[in-house]
Parts: structure tokens; sequence; C-alpha cells
């Protein structure tokens, strides 16, 4: 039985693609697809609440370092993606992404901002060196990715999720390094997606990977 888009004799399965040209539109949506909920689930502001939970509960030593970290989470991440909903309802941005370089430096400022007033909380409610130490990390990394956004479109997806891996390696134990499984995927997402170039996740990574150093010659 044939269809009457169908050559007589054909054994071509129901739906299949026709041609090459379909089979690789398929293969490329499918491939968006898997992007897309790489890039959603392992965005900045869930990776750094999870992540700073954990840091948060290996600086005290105990559960009340889950508190820390929730406040470390909430002004590195949990602010800065609300300032992005707002800016988004007011049709600022289309989405999350704000692919357009030349318009990123508010959310930075925020960043900055957000994080700093968190960093003092820490301070003045004597919190454990080891989350405010994590917190003055993401503020440097989040001065450099200003600075160089002004110039070039570094990941900043790829700079959290380096970063928050680093520094459950430096708190807790290197095995955490298996977590770069992860920052891996995020790399490939944002070049999936054509938000970025692999120069520009690599460098974003890399950036990441440095914020350890303020445990490590802590």
């Amino acid at each position: 039985m044939t269809t009457a888009d169908s050559t007589p004799g054909t054994t071509e399965a129901p739906g299949a693609p026709e041609t090459p040209e379909a089979a690789d539109a398929a293969g490329t949506t499918r491939t968006n697809r898997t992007a897309r909920t790489v890039t959603d689930v392992f965005q900045p502001r869930n990776v750094l609440l999870v992540g700073m939970l954990g840091i948060g509960l290996a600086a005290a030593g105990h559960w009340t370092g889950l508190l820390w970290g929730f406040l470390g989470a909430l002004c590195a991440g949990l602010v800065p993606a609300g300032y992005i909903e707002w800016e988004r309802g007011r049709g600022t941005w289309g989405d999350r992404h704000v692919v357009d370089r030349t318009k990123r430096a508010p959310i930075f400022f925020v960043i900055l901002g957000s994080i700093g007033t968190g960093s003092v909380l820490m301070v003045l409610g004597h919190a454990p060196n080891g989350i405010l130490r994590a917190m003055l990390a993401l503020w440097a990394m989040t001065v450099v990715l200003l600075a160089v956004n002004t110039v070039w479109k570094i990941s900043v997806d790829a700079a959290v999720a380096s970063s928050v891996v680093a520094l459950l390696a430096a708190v807790h134990s290197p095995w955490w390094l298996l977590g770069y499984v992860m920052t891996v995927a995020v790399c490939w997402s944002r070049v999936a997606l054509r938000y970025h170039t692999v120069a520009q996740t690599v460098a974003g990574a890399t950036l990441g990977a440095t914020t350890a150093i303020a445990f490590l010659l802590g």
C-alpha cells in the first residue's frame, strides 16, 4: 500500500525523512532540544544553588552552613536571575541568554552589587571563612567577565559551571573534579545553540576554574 506521495515498490517507513536534507534537519532539531535541556537544567542559578549549599556546608562543618550557602546562592544566582526575568517582562530582552553582548553590562553590575551585599552580610554575621571566600572569588570572577564582555562575548554559563565545580573540589575533595563532565556538557550546549563559540566557552570555563585559587592560596 502506498500513499499519493510515495513511489510504488519502496519500503520507506511511514514518517521517515524522505531526503538527506530532511534527515539532517531532524537530527539538528533533536540536537537543539538536547542542548536546550542541558543549558536550562544547568543554568547559573541552578548550579549556584546546589554548589553554594555544598560550599556552605563544608565551610561550617554542620547544617548551619546550609543557611550561609543559601544566602550565597541567593545573592550570586537567584537575585540576578530574578532581575533578568524582570527585564524580560518589561521587554528589554527576549530571553535569559541576552545574546547581544552590548546589553549585558547591567546584569554584571546587578551581580556585583548583589554579591557585594551578601558578602557584607556574611562579614556582619560572622559567616564561616570558606563561604565568604567563595563569594569574593565569584565577585572577582564577575569583574573579569564584565571587563572581557566589553570587547568579547565570553560565556557566563561556562564560567559559573566551571567555578562551582572547582570550588566544591577545593572545599570537599578532588573527586568533585568529575563534575567537569557537567561543565563540558554546558559548554557543548552553548555552542550547539550558537550562543557562543568554542573559544568563548573554553575561556569562560578557564576563568571559572581559577576561582578555586581563593581556597588553594587562602
